[in-house]
C-alpha cells in the first residue's frame, strides 16, 4: 500500500450505515491503494453541512445536500439508501389545525435533508419549516408544538406509538409521480481525489457490505451500539428496508432516480447548477 495520509471518512450511526461499513472500520476489508482514518459517526444533517465546508474526504450525505456540493464531490456507486417503499413519513397528531398544508408549520429533520427536499417538491407553496434533530420530531408533533413532522429513519417504526398518524407517504408520492425508486442518502468521496481512488473505495464499499450480509450476527453489537431505537426487530427492519440491491451497486435504475431528483430540484430552485450526472 503507498504510503499517505489517511482520508477521513464520515458517516450516520443509523443501523444501515453500521451495517454497511463495520467490516471496512474493523480491518475486514482489504485495501491496497488507500487507507481510511477513524471515522467520524453524526446525523446526516451534521454531515450535509460538513460537506458544504468541505471537511471530510468520504462522507455520508442526503441526496439533497449532493444537489449543494457537485462541484466538489462526486457520487459513488455504493453505500446508498436508496429503494421503494422507503421514503419519509409525513405524519400528524390530533390537536386541530388550519386546513391547508402550506400554512403548517412542519419540522423537517435538517434543511440540506432529502426529506426537506421532498417536502418542498411535494408542497411547493408551503414555506414555514422547524428544524429539529430527527430524534426530537415526533415529540415536537405530539406535544403540539408544530403542526405535523417529516419523519425518517427508525421513526419511520415507531410513529404510531406516540399517537401519531401517516397524511402522506413522501417516497409513495415520488414513486407515483416518476414511476422511480426515491434516492434518500448516499456515499460522497472528495472529487480530487481522483476516479482510480473512487473506484477503491466503491470496491471496498461493495466487500464490507458482502462481509455483512455474510456474517449478519456478528456485526450486530457495534450496530447495536450506535443505533437510537434498540428494540433488535426495529433495527433489523431497519437494515432490511434500507440496505438493498441499490446499496451494493447504484445500477441505471438508481442512477436515472437521481438523476430526476436532482433535475427536480434544481428545476424548484433549490441549489443552483446543472443536475449531476451520475
Amino acid at each position: 500500500m503507498i504510503e499517505q495520509q489517511p482520508i477521513s471518512i464520515g458517516f450516520s450511526p443509523c443501523p444501515n450505515d453500521t451495517y454497511i461499513f463495520n467490516a471496512l472500520v474493523h480491518g475486514r476489508v482489504p485495501l491496497e491503494r488507500v487507507r481510511f482514518s477513524e471515522p467520524l459517526l453524526e446525523d446526516v444533517e451534521t454531515l450535509n453541512l460538513w460537506a458544504l465546508r468541505g471537511r471530510l474526504d468520504v462522507t455520508k450525505l442526503s441526496f439533497h445536500a449532493l444537489g449543494h456540493v457537485q462541484e466538489t464531490y462526486t457520487l459513488l456507486q455504493t453505500g446508498a439508501a436508496l429503494g421503494r417503499g422507503c421514503g419519509p413519513l409525513l405524519v400528524t397528531g390530533t390537536r386541530p389545525k388550519v386546513a391547508s398544508i402550506a400554512d403548517w408549520k412542519i419540522a423537517i429533520p435538517g434543511a440540506c435533508t432529502t426529506a426537506a427536499l421532498l417536502m418542498r417538491l411535494y408542497q411547493p407553496a408551503w414555506n414555514h419549516p422547524v428544524v429539529l434533530p430527527f430524534d426530537q420530531i415526533m415529540a415536537a408533533v405530539a406535544e403540539g408544538r408544530v403542526d405535523a413532522g417529516v419523519i425518517i429513519h427508525e421513526s419511520r417504526f415507531t410513529y404510531q406509538q406516540h399517537g401519531l398518524h401517516c397524511i402522506e407517504d413522501l417516497g409513495e408520492w415520488w414513486e407515483r409521480s416518476t414511476g422511480l425508486p426515491i434516492p434518500l442518502g448516499c456515499i460522497a468521496a472528495r472529487s480530487t481525489l481522483g476516479p482510480e481512488v473512487h473506484q477503491e473505495i466503491d470496491a471496498a464499499i461493495a466487500a464490507s457490505i458482502r462481509w455483512a450480509d455474510a456474517h449478519p450476527d456478528e456485526g450486530f453489537a457495534y450496530i447495536r451500539s450506535h443505533a437510537q431505537e434498540l428494540e433488535i426487530d426495529v433495527i433489523r427492519s431497519h437494515i432490511g428496508l434500507y440496505v438493498n440491491d441499490f446499496s451494493r451497486e447504484l445500477g441505471d435504475e438508481g442512477r436515472a432516480a437521481v438523476q430526476e431528483l436532482l433535475r427536480r430540484g434544481a428545476e424548484a430552485g433549490l441549489f443552483s447548477g446543472p443536475p449531476h450526472t451520475p
